[in-house]
């Protein structure tokens, strides 16, 4: 799982609290740097969380268009607190996209699981 977010004080223990959960996760500030990890050939990804703002020429909706063009089928789950948000991940990301910040760990738990189980039919700590 890759999980991007520029705010360190927030990316840090979500994906702290991930890695308690079992799974293998990847960080990266910004949308460049998600996506050089996207396109590394020894890496597996199989699940995005972004932030909606992120740094830099990309915002997270940037990103996940990227996603739906270069990775089709790779989860995606947009998080932020712009009103905004909610309208424009509604075409992004088909089920329940959004997430409000700050996380509620059990429900960004409950959605990981669901969209991973979704999309291999497979246990959700077997992937990254």
């Amino acid at each position: 799982m890759l999980v991007v977010d520029g705010e360190v004080l927030v990316r840090f223990p979500i994906c702290s609290y991930l890695r308690q959960c079992g799974f293998k996760v990847i960080e990266a500030v910004n949308a460049e740097e998600a996506i050089q990890i996207l396109t590394e050939p020894a890496l597996r990804v199989d699940l995005v969380m972004s932030d909606v703002d992120l740094p830099g020429p990309m915002d997270g909706f940037a990103l996940a268009q990227w996603i739906r063009r270069e990775k089709p089928g790779l989860p995606v789950i947009l998080a932020g607190t712009l009103a905004r948000a909610t309208h424009a991940a509604a075409d992004l990301c088909a089920s329940g996209p959004m997430l409000a910040k700050p996380y509620d760990a059990q429900i960004l738990l409950d959605r990981i699981k669901r969209l991973l189980s979704s999309k291999t039919g497979r246990s959700p700590k077997d992937g990254s």
